[in-house]
């Protein structure tokens, strides 16, 4: 009878852990809140979690295009360099007005998303090989087009994200960190209330199915990526307000950090379990893990480690959550 019990008790979290994937992250964020508070008499300072929170913002950003193509049972390995690339755009074209140079950004993005896609959905290449070739063409035709420079930034356009503000006279915030909420709540909406996003996440469970209920498979996975492409503009943008510097060797890992949070926030790397609230809570996670081990005099290939081993305890519990459910 206690076999039983416990069987059925075990049973219960497993499908507990499915049905709310932000559920572990969220305890997992104030677990790592509540160890380095204890550790550090500073951790817990208003300017110390307003810069918590302003360093994820990038990541953050980038984890959100992430966690679409991951639904879809894709990965997407050039997120970073594509972000690089519109930000190189956007600081060349500056001088010729803000507005300009942001919607050239964008849209470069959007247009290396959409080579992805189709590759993925014309071709059936799979996503990983289609998008680790696309990181080295993104990658190398940005230090082309940047011919080895960095380009600093004074559009006040483009620089409007960095802008900060005081909420209560207190809590510094940015303009960026707004802006970053409405974009998790504009997708999340699209993928919990809309046919879209059950679409995307049917696609993601089995491609076949998906297709003998008359889902538009193709066009789905097509406008995911484009739509991927898209928020990584947005990430160009978010990268100039916060250093107005546009780099081609910046955010190198950026797109293993962006998976980093989106596995840590509890989307299955096999698509169709996950969604972007625990994509922004595994963000958080990442940048508190790091703001806590360097405050507590961790050096930075410890950090690395540590986020590593963290992604692979990710992983393992979402096996172990599927097996079990089974």
């Amino acid at each position: 009878m206690t076999a039983v019990v416990g069987q059925r008790r075990r049973v219960d979290v497993s499908e507990l852990v499915l049905r709310y994937p932000a559920l572990g992250p969220s305890c997992a964020l104030l677990l790592a809140v509540v160890v380095f508070s204890l550790a550090s008499s500073t951790f817990l300072s208003v300017d110390n979690l307003s810069l918590v929170v302003e360093q994820s913002l990038v990541v953050g950003t980038l984890a959100l295009g992430q966690t679409l193509v991951i639904l879809t049972a894709g990965i997407d390995l050039a997120n970073a360099a594509i972000m690089v690339f519109g930000t190189l755009l956007m600081a060349k074209l500056a001088g010729g007005g803000g507005f300009t140079a942001l919607l050239a950004g964008i849209v470069l993005c959007a247009v290396v998303g959409t080579i992805s896609g189709a590759l993925v959905t014309s071709l059936r290449l799979p996503p990983f090989i289609v998008t680790l070739g696309m990181l080295t063409v993104v990658a190398a035709s940005s230090r082309i087009f940047a011919a080895g420079q960095s380009f600093p930034v004074s559009s006040g356009l483009l620089n409007l994200l960095g802008r900060r503000f005081y909420l209560f006279g207190q809590i510094e915030l940015t303009v960026g960190i707004l802006l970053t909420l409405v974009m998790f709540l504009l997708v999340w909406y699209a993928l919990t209330r809309t046919a879209w996003g059950r679409h995307v996440y049917a696609l993601g469970n089995d491609p076949e199915a998906a297709r003998l209920t008359g889902i538009h498979v193709n066009r789905t996975l097509f406008s995911v990526y484009l739509l991927a492409g898209i928020i990584y503009g947005f990430a160009a943008w978010q990268a100039i307000g916060r250093i107005p510097n546009a780099d081609p060797n910046a955010y190198q890992t950026g797109n293993l950090d962006s998976i980093t949070a989106v596995v840590i926030g509890g989307t299955s790397l096999f698509g169709g379990r996950g969604g972007v609230l625990g994509t922004l809570v595994g963000a958080l996670i990442v940048s508190v893990l790091r703001s806590g081990l360097t405050q507590a005099g961790i050096d930075e290939l410890y950090q690395d480690v540590a986020t590593g081993l963290l992604v692979i305890v990710a992983v393992a519990l979402d096996q172990l959550a599927r097996r079990r459910s089974r």
